[in-house]
């Protein structure tokens, strides 16, 4: 049987769910083989406890969801990065890539199981509805959304540009419920934000990374530095970025570095194993960066995080990343499946495996955001790591050879859990972002330089 197979390379970790998702792949059959007399043995076994569960378990068995859960339960005990992907979540994992999708245009997450509106994406059509942060959506299309799964929710909310979608919602100090009748739209994901905090020095967020990240980064770029005065220093905000596509974090990189290595792979076959180098750039780029990394910042976003910092390119700000250091394929399957698997780990220039390590920050600060009634209020979850995950890849030597909310008051760690999610997602404001502590001394810090450089 002849094979087309296309394959992408992904190292994201967190799939941001909004009525966003995240990865991709197309074209690939591939029949399954015996190519050893264990391997024939070990299938046959399989065949034969099917066949008896077929014949005489107490129930009737849906034969296709066995042999499915069997896969699952196969690909997901190599690593936790490993999975077979069901056709509802390999298409939604399509999307995000692509940098658009028809919607409604909100961020969503399920604090306690709760279906919330983590923050209305600026000039959709359900930001223009009044959908608000922090608003409980129980019902889509008049099906309550108790016990739906988060995709399901997705999948309810997407949609044909144009066509209609009923959301129910309820709202903090509104006694009856609300519904909003939405006219789907093309919705863009932005994985690029910017703003200048004060002549000359520029503030950009990197969100994820898809296919359309390093252009918009280069037009960031481009529109601070033709504000008005030229730049002096530049805050790279990588924080609780989940990753993304390997090729935009090296393209992301280069755009930083003139030569040298960006970031090398090494799997188990030639195919798995490369090196990225830097090209000279016809703008260089030689102002200050100062890097934001936390807990929360995976993958893409750390390759970028040690490429900057082992070439001194940046000082890296914040606390210890999350330690993902290898590298996923994903390719389709037969019925719509895709099969998203780890083919290599990934090394920093200077020869660093980061697997279940993490990019340490080149100075500590733990993320605080002023608040009206406590200043040390601290809204910096502690992350599940890597290395906490269960059947995460071996940490290798240094050559190259949600926290869950806690017990308490519920509605105050929702809408705090919200409101650093709508801040982190949302629209950026100066006045906000001088209420954070990190980008504030991360200014200071490239401030400083501009004064030292200048005597």
């Amino acid at each position: 049987m002849s094979k087309k197979k296309y394959r992408y390379v992904r190292i994201g970790f967190v799939m941001i769910v909004a009525v966003l998702f995240m990865t991709t792949g197309a074209g690939f059959y591939r029949d399954l083989s015996a190519d050893s007399e264990e391997t024939y043995k070990s299938l046959k076994t399989f065949s034969d406890v099917l066949e008896i569960i077929e014949e005489g378990y107490v129930d009737e068995v849906d034969t296709k969801k066995l042999i499915e859960k069997a896969i699952e339960g196969m690909v997901h005990s190599l690593d936790p990065h490993s999975a077979l992907l069901p056709p509802e979540a390999f298409e939604d994992l399509k999307i995000d890539t692509k940098g658009k999708f028809g919607g409604v245009g909100i961020v969503i997450s399920m604090p306690k199981g709760i279906l919330t509106v983590i923050s209305p994406i600026e000039n959709t059509p359900a930001y223009k509805a009044g959908v608000k942060s922090g608003d409980i959506i129980i019902k889509v299309d008049g099906v309550s959304t108790k016990d739906m799964m988060i995709w399901e929710a997705v999948k309810k909310m997407r949609g044909t540009k144009g066509t209609e979608v009923l959301i129910t919602i309820v709202r903090q100090g509104v006694p009856d419920p609300i519904d909003f009748k939405i006219v789907r739209d093309i919705i863009p994901i932005e994985s690029i934000k910017y703003i200048e905090l004060k002549p000359g020095y520029g503030y950009i967020r990197i969100t994820n990374f898809q296919n359309n990240t390093a252009s918009d980064l280069k037009k960031a770029l481009k529109e601070i530095s033709s504000s008005g005065s030229s730049l002096k220093g530049l805050i790279l905000d990588l924080r609780d970025n989940p990753g993304g596509l390997l090729d935009q974090a090296v393209s992301v990189s280069d755009q930083f570095l003139d030569e040298g290595i960006i970031v090398s792979i090494k799997g188990r076959h030639k195919k798995h194993t490369k090196v990225y180098s830097a090209r000279p750039d016809d703008t260089p780029q030689d102002y200050p960066i100062t890097v934001l990394i936390s807990g929360g910042s995976a993958s893409a976003s750390e390759i970028v995080a040690g490429a900057l910092q082992d070439h001194k390119r940046a000082i890296i700000i914040g606390t210890t990343s999350f330690g993902k250091g290898s590298v996923q394929s994903v390719e389709t399957l037969r019925d719509g499946y895709g099969l998203k698997y780890t083919i290599a780990r990934y090394y920093t220039p200077s020869g660093r495996s980061i697997q279940a390590k993490g990019i340490e920050p080149d100075i500590v600060i733990e993320r605080r955001i002023a608040d009206k009634n406590d200043d040390n209020s601290i809204h910096d979850n502690r992350f599940l790591k890597e290395k906490d995950l269960k059947n995460h890849l071996e940490i290798e030597s240094d050559v190259q050879n949600k926290e869950d909310l806690e017990s308490g008051d519920d509605t105050d760690k929702i809408n705090k859990q919200i409101e650093k999610t709508s801040y982190r997602y949302g629209i950026l404001n100066k006045d906000a972002l001088q209420t954070d502590n990190q980008v504030m001394q991360a200014l200071d810090i490239l401030t400083g330089y501009t004064i030292l450089r200048s005597h």
